[in-house]
């Protein structure tokens, strides 16, 4: 357990966590950069994704390779950019990105504005992913705030104000910005930030006998912190789809709503079926946000007939440069291999 042995002097703890941070900062590829395109791109697939699936998985490596700067991606057909996303969720995040970029190029002449309003005027972006891009990029002292960092900076005041309360976040984007302001390396300060809540600052078990600020923490109880007003209930799913492969090809569905607009799927059970399900292919499981879903493949209601002008047959050749959600492909691979669940990359 840590013990306050100094007073919370802003400059004093920026020099302590950029001076650790210079000897144990991790090696990222975004890190070795400047370039604003390149670390908007990871900063946007970090969003609800852990760093080893973005980097272990080679998302951030393949997208660079396919959208190396903004005119790649402005100019590119979005089928491609969500096919380049798949596997990582949240595909609005991408096409925000896209419509950002075409942005840059049509507003801006192609280059990333450096000025910290001019950056949050941009579309998808938040205050976060501003000070992350303005700090990292630029070397302004721009504050960000995230789940790692309002947990350290809760801890190090032993501040129980619920960080998702509109008072807990004024609160820690204040003490954000005043340890932003007293270094003379924002971009340090805030990697070390984030660093330390990845690390030592961890949700549970905490080395706090490791900590650069140990002498300045008021934690009394660190694992108790941050304190959040509600978690959110896990609400289950239930979705019904048909698999149905002809001559043709397999039959999908392009989604249209919000959340994965533009994606190909399994085609939907029509509602009039419900009750007396077809016979079930395969029983499969995911989880999306706060929803867990079960989706049951079914057997085809019918082998023919007049299909909306949502749904398609794509020829099996086609499906793997297809984009489609990732638990979908999961399903699709072992109805047609017959084989166990495999994720292709």
């Amino acid at each position: 357990m840590p013990t306050q042995t100094a007073r919370l002097d802003p400059r004093a703890i920026a020099a302590e966590l950029v001076n650790w941070y210079a000897q144990h900062a991790r090696d990222y590829p975004w890190r070795r950069t400047r370039d604003a395109y390149a670390i908007l791109v990871s900063e946007v697939m970090l969003q609800q994704t852990q760093i080893t699936t973005v980097l272990d998985r080679g998302f951030y490596a393949r997208w660079m390779e396919k959208f190396p700067d903004f005119k790649t991606l402005a100019a590119a057909k979005e089928e491609e950019v969500l096919k380049a996303w798949e596997g990582l969720g949240y595909y609005r995040r991408a096409r925000n990105l896209q419509k950002l970029a075409r942005e840059v190029m049509e507003r801006h002449g192609g280059v990333f504005p450096c000025e910290p309003a001019a950056i949050l005027a941009l579309p998808g972006v938040g205050p976060y992913t501003a000070g992350a891009v303005a700090s990292f990029a630029f070397g302004l002292a721009e504050p960000i705030v995230d789940g790692n960092i309002a947990r350290v900076l809760s801890r190090l005041h032993d501040d129980a104000t619920p960080v998702d309360s509109t008072a807990g976040a004024k609160v820690l984007w204040e003490r954000s910005r005043a340890l932003v302001e007293a270094t003379d390396d924002p971009r340090a300060l805030n990697s070390a930030l984030m660093e330390l809540g990845q690390t030592h600052c961890s949700p549970t078990k905490p080395a706090c006998d490791l900590c650069p600020v140990r002498a300045y923490c008021r934690a009394k109880e660190p694992e108790a912190l941050p304190v959040k007003q509600m978690r959110q209930e896990i609400t289950p799913v239930t979705e019904r789809v048909i698999f149905l492969r002809t001559a043709e090809g397999v039959l999908l569905e392009q989604e249209t709503g919000k959340r994965r607009t533009g994606l190909w799927k399994l085609p939907a059970l029509p509602a009039e079926h419900e009750d007396a399900p077809p016979k079930v292919l395969v029983r499969a499981q995911y989880g999306i946000t706060r929803y867990k879903v079960t989706l049951w493949v079914h057997e085809p209601h019918k082998q023919a007939g007049q299909w909306p002008e949502t749904h398609r047959f794509i020829a099996t050749e086609e499906l793997e440069s297809t984009p489609m959600p990732a638990p979908y492909r999961k399903v699709l691979q072992q109805l047609l291999t017959g084989g166990e669940f495999r994720l292709s990359a």
